[in-house]
């Protein structure tokens, strides 16, 4: 049975276990939570990772350096010795970052 969160909960960082959002220590494995004021550590984190992807993308993205960022080796080498698919292969790469939809090699969405 999976366990979903609410909007007023986070997952504890040692066990992973559902708890409330303002709590300093879970409940289950008895383990401090990091506190953090403002924007939560993975929103910033997530943020972070949008803005290099959009940064490599727009001036290094002939050379597929988003696409090693993000973890896809693969393709990254291909927009290397194509040159980005003459440029439109970073231009569709660079709309798809600007729009949300653009995920990593584990499939997580990589948006602002």
């Amino acid at each position: 049975m999976k366990i979903v969160k609410t909007e007023n909960e986070k997952y504890c960082h040692e066990c992973g276990e559902p708890i409330n959002r303002k709590a300093e220590i879970c409940l289950k494995c008895g383990v401090r939570q990091e506190i953090v004021y403002g924007r939560s550590t993975e929103r910033q984190e997530q943020e972070k990772r949008w803005i290099v992807s959009l940064v490599l993308c727009w001036f290094l993205g002939v050379f597929g350096a988003h696409r090693f960022y993000t973890g896809h080796t693969a393709i990254g080498v291909v927009q290397l010795l194509t040159l980005g698919g003459c440029g439109i292969w970073v231009l569709i790469d660079f709309i798809i970052l600007l729009t949300g939809s653009f995920k990593d090699a584990d499939g997580v969405p990589i948006k602002y």
